[in-house]
């Protein structure tokens, strides 16, 4: 049975909407002043190295399909060989090397999805597709780029949901059930880029 994992570059505010790129969002591009270092460039290494399959919403994939196959190197090179899944109700031809589009009830083919793999299936973005997995209780871990900025308006990762969902705890760093907490002050703050794993309990 594979994990849902869902990957987010976020702001201290929620936001997740348009990190990068040309999204048609007036505050897009609110990651690009920041590096994420050695670490962070690691963490998202990691993470790709162990994916057996991408499962997007068609606003991430439309961002992601003209772009990745220009890359070259390891990284996108895993990147665009694995299997592609994007949710889509129009998406007619996809131009993405290796994708398959879903147009069924989003949880019955991500259920079915869990059932193909073994390894991790990474949802990146697409806030509304997560939201989606989150509510239904399909999303085995998710990991957190938290990028020191209060966007102050866009799509948050976190929605209302129909109960308290209390099933998370820490992955990496400290095991501790205290919350995670930003220390630096708002200079020092400005460059640091914290990575968090939180996984499902069982």
């Amino acid at each position: 049975m594979g994990r849902i994992v869902v990957t987010e570059y976020i702001s201290v505010d929620g936001v997740v909407e348009a990190p990068s790129g040309s999204e048609p969002f007036e505050r897009v591009g609110w990651t690009d002043t920041f590096s994420r270092g050695v670490d962070g460039d690691q963490f998202k290494w990691d993470e790709t190295r162990v994916s057996d399959a991408l499962l997007l919403g068609r606003v991430t994939y439309d961002g992601f399909a003209p772009v990745w196959p220009q890359f070259e190197g390891e990284f996108a090179d895993k990147f665009n060989s694995m299997p592609k899944y994007v949710i889509s109700s129009t998406l007619a031809d996809p131009e993405w090397n290796n994708t398959t589009v879903l147009r069924g009830d989003v949880v019955e083919e991500v259920t079915r999805l869990k059932e193909m793999y073994e390894g991790d299936i990474v949802v990146h973005g697409s806030p509304q597709l997560a939201q989606t997995l989150i509510e239904h209780d399909l999303v085995d871990a998710i990991h957190l780029q938290v990028y020191p900025v209060i966007v102050g308006a866009g799509k948050r990762l976190f929605a209302e949901t129909s109960v308290t969902k209390r099933r998370w705890k820490r992955e990496s760093g400290s095991r501790s059930r205290r919350p995670a907490t930003l220390e630096e002050d708002a200079e020092g703050l400005a460059m640091q880029v914290r990575d968090y794993h939180l996984k499902a309990r069982v």
